[in-house]
C-alpha cells in the first residue's frame, strides 16, 4: 500500500466499469494555492492595517499643527506597537490553533488504531451522506484504512476540515504580519522625517493614498475580487479612518490653541 490520494468521484469511475483492481491514482483534483500556511495572508493583511491604522494615527495627531518631532515620535510608537501587537496576536492565534487541531489529530489517530472497525464504518457513512453507493463507499472506506497515514489524512480532511500538510508556521505568520505591518506604518509617516506642517499632511494624503491603491491590488490579487472595488473599498476605508482622526485632531488643537 503506497497510500496514493484520489477522490470519491475518481474512485467511483473505475469503478462504474466492473473494475475491481488496484486503483493507482497521484494526486487527483483541482490544485488551488495554500491559503492556510498563514505567511502571504499575514503579510498581506498585515501592510493594510499598518497603513490604515498609521495614517490615521499620523493625520490625526499632525491635525493638532504639533512640531514634526512629535508626530513622528507618535507615528513610530504607532508603528512599533502595531507591529509588536500584529506579531504577537498571529502566533499566539495560530499556535492555539495549530496545538487544537494537533489534539483532535492525536484523538483520531488514537481511534484509527484502537477502534478500526469503527472508524472504517464512519467513513462509509461519510461517504454514503455524499451520496456515494454503498458498495462503492464500502471498497474506498477499506482501501482507505489499510494505511493509517491514509486513514488519518482522510478522517481529518472529511470530519474536522483540516489538511495536516497546511497547518501553517506560527513564527512565520509572526515575522511576515510584523514586517509587513511596519511597511504599511511607516508610508505614511515618511514625510515627516524631511517636511512639516501642511505639507507633511499634504505628502502624507498622497503616500497613504498610493500605498492603499497598492494594497488594493494585492488583495484583489490575493482573493481574486474585482480590482476597482477592491481598490475603492481600499480607498475609501482608508480615507474614512484618515479624516475622522484628522477632524478629532483639528478639535482638539483648537482647544488647546
Amino acid at each position: 500500500m503506497t497510500g496514493e490520494r484520489f477522490s470519491v468521484s475518481e474512485f467511483m469511475h473505475r469503478n462504474s466499469k466492473a473494475s475491481r483492481a488496484e486503483v493507482h491514482i497521484g494526486d487527483v483534483g483541482v490544485r488551488h494555492r495554500d491559503i492556510t500556511g498563514g505567511g502571504a495572508r499575514a503579510a498581506v493583511f498585515g501592510v493594510s492595517d499598518g497603513l490604515v491604522s498609521n495614517v490615521a494615527l499620523t493625520l490625526g495627531v499632525a491635525g493638532a499643527h504639533p512640531s514634526a518631532p512629535f508626530v513622528r515620535v507618535a507615528g513610530l510608537a504607532g508603528l512599533i506597537g502595531g507591529a509588536l501587537s500584529m506579531a504577537l496576536g498571529e502566533y499566539v492565534s495560530m499556535r492555539a490553533q495549530r496545538e487544537l487541531f494537533e489534539k483532535e489529530l492525536a484523538l483520531e489517530a488514537h481511534e484509527i488504531k484502537t477502534r478500526p472497525e469503527f472508524e472504517r464504518r464512519e467513513l462509509v457513512q461519510l461517504y454514503r451522506r455524499k451520496g456515494v453507493p454503498k458498495e462503492i463507499a464500502e471498497d474506498f472506506a477499506e482501501h482507505i484504512m489499510k494505511d493509517p497515514e491514509l486513514a488519518l489524512d482522510t478522517h481529518a480532511r472529511e470530519e474536522l476540515g483540516v489538511d495536516r500538510t497546511s497547518f501553517g508556521s506560527p513564527v512565520q505568520a509572526s515575522l511576515a504580519s510584523f514586517g509587513s505591518f511596519a511597511i504599511g506604518a511607516l508610508l505614511p509617516l515618511l514625510p515627516w522625517f524631511f517636511t512639516t506642517g501642511d505639507q507633511g499632511i499634504l505628502f502624507t494624503i498622497i503616500l497613504a493614498s498610493i500605498g492603499a491603491t497598492s494594497v488594493g491590488v494585492l488583495l484583489a490579487a490575493f482573493t481574486g475580487r474585482s480590482l476597482l472595488k477592491t481598490i475603492s473599498r481600499q480607498l475609501i476605508l482608508s480615507g474614512l479612518a484618515a479624516g475622522v482622526t484628522y477632524l478629532l485632531g483639528h478639535l482638539v488643537g483648537l482647544q488647546g490653541a
